[in-house]
């Protein structure tokens, strides 16, 4: 048994869906998420300097004594995973693994959808995820860059969404995948919208949930699971607008993120 924080880190606020995972399947577990607002999006930025900025963010959970580290960002998974795992004392999970798993597992047909930011998909982390799962599988990718901005802006079932998204998912639909992995934090709020164009014959793997269920795997395994009886506290930081954080914080998990932490990592690195 263990009561200490899990570190959650994503390069803004998308992954708070992942952290709202953590948090419905594991009540008793803490976290502490950090959220790099001051230099998002990582997607157009240099694998170099991806890692370079994910390993600041975890030197700087390790100073809150966390337990474990979820990469909840595609693009620090995707180029940063393996890094963080060999520097990190505590066990270091990323958001693309347990979504290719799971879409491996669920399709009949053998075709695979993925739609991410421009830069997952350019980083071809989940294809090779997949087919190292299924070499047999047959994957789709698609990049979806404007459904970011939708989400932030609350409009999850507006029409504008939807003539984006009906444009999106023509090459999915016209490849008649059965599964479609959501390849980026922000795309769960748009399930409902997603499966409602898609039906009900796809499969839509949600990559935070998976990810909340390898990490209640792996606490349990390495016998890091909070006791029963933990009440758990959460904090939340971001390098830049925490009112905006809080704001949008509260969208994404469906309750109040506040207060917010405004963390200086080169001031906290010195």
């Amino acid at each position: 048994m263990n009561r200490g924080p899990i570190g959650i880190f994503d390069s803004g606020i998308g992954g708070l869906t992942v952290a709202r995972a953590i948090y419905d399947l594991l009540p008793h577990e803490s976290t502490v998420y950090l959220g790099d607002t001051a230099r998002v999006p990582y997607g157009p930025k240099s694998p170099a300097t991806v890692r370079r900025y994910s390993a600041e963010i975890l030197a700087w959970l390790e100073r809150q004594d966390v337990k474990a580290v979820v990469v909840a960002c595609n693009t620090a998974t995707a180029h940063a995973l393996p890094d963080l795992q060999a520097a990190s004392p505590v066990p270091v999970l990323g958001v693309v693994a347990p979504g290719a798993r799971a879409a491996a597992g669920a399709t009949r047909s053998g075709s695979v959808g993925v739609i991410g930011t421009a830069g997952t998909i350019a980083s071809g982390a989940y294809r090779n995820a997949l087919l190292t799962e299924r070499p047999d599988l047959a994957v789709v990718e698609q990049a979806c860059p404007l459904f970011v901005p939708l989400v932030e802006e609350g409009w999850f079932s507006h029409p504008a969404a939807r003539a984006i998204a009906e444009v999106y998912l023509q090459p999915i639909t016209a490849a008649g995948v059965d599964a479609l992995v959501l390849g980026c934090t922000h795309y769960p709020l748009l399930k409902p919208l997603l499966a409602d164009l898609l039906g009900s014959g796809v499969a839509l793997i949600d990559s935070a949930e998976e990810t909340a269920r390898d990490l209640a795997g792996l606490l349990q395994r390495r016998g890091l699971s909070a006791p029963s009886d933990a009440v758990a506290t959460h904090r939340w930081g971001a390098t830049d607008d925490v009112e905006r954080f809080a704001r949008l914080g509260a969208l994404f998990t469906g309750r109040p993120v506040a207060p917010v932490e405004l963390v200086d990592l080169e001031a906290t690195a010195s």
